[in-house]
């Protein structure tokens, strides 16, 4: 398995020098958050990741989960990680303090995130899913319902799930099935089948707090009639303390390809009792609440993963000594040379480092652009809330589908090694795999960017980001040190808005121009968004002495001549229309 550590000298980069520590004081409410703490929780983090839990990686993967008569058991070691983690306080670094957390804003959980979820990403989905029910008993529980919940689940005493997907309807959520009947006094009872419920059973808690999508008997079809509810594992007495079994049970757990060490559960609710969250038929709208988060934390995973991936892939490629460099022995007194040598091998390594660096870059602005939405100002708030309906489905989509490709590369690296259990390196691939599909798929994804948000707010929100980049581009027109990264920058942020116009005008004549479009056109948007992160890190490395900074700039100029071509070739296919997808007969598809 890599030996996973914590990248903190580029983690550091990109927040002391490309985004600034500066934007903490700006917050309001979060102002105490100075350099010497931020870097103390970036060490803690870093050593709870690299000793506790990338210890228990392959372990776990290996053990996985077990179930019997409707009990699943969880991997050695992973209950007791939970417990260190939980009385550590890493659960409530970014609750307020008033609410009983450490009041730090969102995007240092981000930080503390990326390195769990790298160590070991099954491990990291237990106390993740937690924060499903505490974002939603925050933003629509009573006073009542905050008290009896969120301490146990601050501590991690307690765990949490998000139950929204059935068999039948996937990401259409509008047709569930599952019911709920009031009982009168403020309770329900829940009956349905939830599946893919990550977490939903579990050993290493005493409690599970269900956060449940459900219809009340008479509402409307659709998403308009859909409402949220709490349904505990265990009922909680009025003086806190744990009850009877409420009737919710794990049916089965699914043997899947990747993240063993999770359990992904069938859920019964057989008339489990249970307790609205907000209001009845708007249960989206607090569901709502985490889904931008959710969609960004998805979007980590590629960071996550790929990060590993090239760590491992890296330091085998320093070892692993095969043929003679085609420029002369590079290794004389050993038999070969070391395959980093080869430019095929450096160009994988090259491709990994890149759009881990950069999709790191693009998220953590992100990150503190969530930040602004919690705790800026009018003006920041509205400004970030744009910027984040535009990028965050570019963010999910495109960093979950690089991440499989970094992961990919990883494997090819080691070659007919990588393929075995035994280096750790096809375990990253199978458990990136499932990120393109977690909170709605890249087509899913791309069907929101471009028929929601661009062509929904007729361009405002795209026009808002690329005129942030023409701005950057101008900034630097007279600047010939950049002008590699420039020109092509602006071409391609001029082209963006040439590729919309072209499809917006095909799509009033057919709507499946949108759909034939999406995934090409938020793909182009992520080649985008990762080549203005570089530009502006190049733009510092290029005033820097120093190794880490001349490796910056060099793989700056990577992706703008290696990656970022890519982006042509999905410029052109977004705009080529539906009729090649779809005058086939389905019919005919198999002949």
């Amino acid at each position: 398995m890599p030996d996973y550590r914590a990248p903190l000298t580029d983690m550091a980069f990109v927040n002391k020098e490309l985004l600034g520590l500066d934007h903490y004081q700006q917050l309001n409410g979060c102002e105490s958050l100075s350099e010497d703490l931020w870097d103390a929780i970036l060490d803690g983090g870093a050593k709870f990741a690299e000793n506790v839990l990338a210890p228990l990686n392959r372990a776990g993967d290996e053990e996985g989960c077990g179930f019997e008569n409707g009990q699943v058991s969880t991997p050695s070691g992973f209950a007791e990680a939970l417990r260190q983690y939980g009385d550590a306080g890493w659960q409530t670094l970014s609750i307020p303090e008033a609410e009983g957390g450490q009041g730090l804003p969102g995007s240092m959980s981000t930080l503390l995130t990326e390195m769990t979820a790298a160590a070991n990403y099954a491990w990291s989905m237990y106390p993740g899913l937690a924060h499903a029910p505490i974002t939603c008993i925050r933003a629509g529980g009573t006073e009542e319902q905050k008290a009896t919940y969120l301490p146990k689940l601050f501590s991690l005493e307690w765990a949490g799930t998000m139950c929204l997907t059935e068999s039948h309807c996937g990401s259409d959520v509008g047709l569930l099935r599952t019911k709920a009947t009031p009982h009168g006094d403020g309770s329900y009872s829940i009956s349905g089948t939830k599946i893919f419920i990550s977490g939903g059973e579990q050993d290493m808690t005493e409690n599970i707090i269900h956060a449940v999508l459900a219809r009340v008997e008479g509402a409307p079809e659709g998403t308009s009639g859909i409402s949220l509810f709490l349904v505990p594992k265990v009922m909680v007495n009025d003086d806190g303390s744990l009850g009877e079994r409420n009737t919710v049970h794990c049916g089965s757990i699914e043997k899947k390809m990747g993240i063993k060490g999770s359990a992904t559960c069938v859920m019964n609710f057989d008339n489990a009792k249970g307790f609205l969250l907000g209001e009845e038929n708007r249960g989206l709208e607090v569901m709502f609440k985490i889904m931008n988060t959710a969609r960004l934390g998805t979007a980590l995973q590629g960071v996550c993963l790929g990060e590993a991936s090239f760590q491992g892939a890296l330091a085998y490629a320093r070892e692993r000594l095969q043929m003679r460099s085609l420029t002369g022995a590079q290794n004389p007194d050993g038999p070969a040379d070391p395959i980093v040598v080869h430019p095929d091998v450096r160009r994988m390594l090259m491709t990994q480092k890149a759009l881990v660096e950069g999709s790191r870059a693009f998220i953590y602005w992100l990150a503190r652009l969530n930040d602004l939405t919690q705790h800026g100002n009018e003006e920041q708030i509205a400004e970030a809330d744009d910027l984040l309906s535009l990028l965050t489905p570019i963010a999910k989509a495109f960093c979950t589908e690089t991440g499989v490709e970094v992961t990919n590369i990883g494997v090819q690296v080691f070659g007919g090694h990588g393929y075995i259990r035994e280096h750790g390196m096809e375990q990253l691939l199978r458990d990136m795999r499932i990120a393109t599909i977690y909170e709605g798929t890249t087509g899913i994804q791309s069907l929101d960017l471009l028929g929601r948000k661009v062509m929904g707010s007729g361009g405002k929100l795209l026009r808002g980001f690329t005129k942030r980049i023409h701005k950057f581009c101008e900034a630097h027109n007279d600047n010939n040190a950049m002008t590699e990264f420039i020109e092509p920058l602006a071409a391609v942020n001029a082209q963006w808005g040439e590729i919309t116009m072209k499809v917006g005008e095909k799509a009033v004549e057919n709507a499946d121009e949108i759909g034939a479009a999406s995934v090409d056109y938020t793909l182009f948007g992520g080649y985008v968004a990762l080549a203005y992160m570089w530009a502006q890190m190049a733009e510092i490395s290029l005033a820097k002495e120093g190794d880490f900074y001349a490796a910056k700039v060099a793989t700056a100029r990577f992706y703008f001549q290696r990656i970022l071509p890519r982006a042509e070739a999905h410029a052109r296919a977004a705009v080529a229309g539906a009729d090649s997808i779809m005058d086939l007969d389905e019919s005919l598809l198999m002949l």
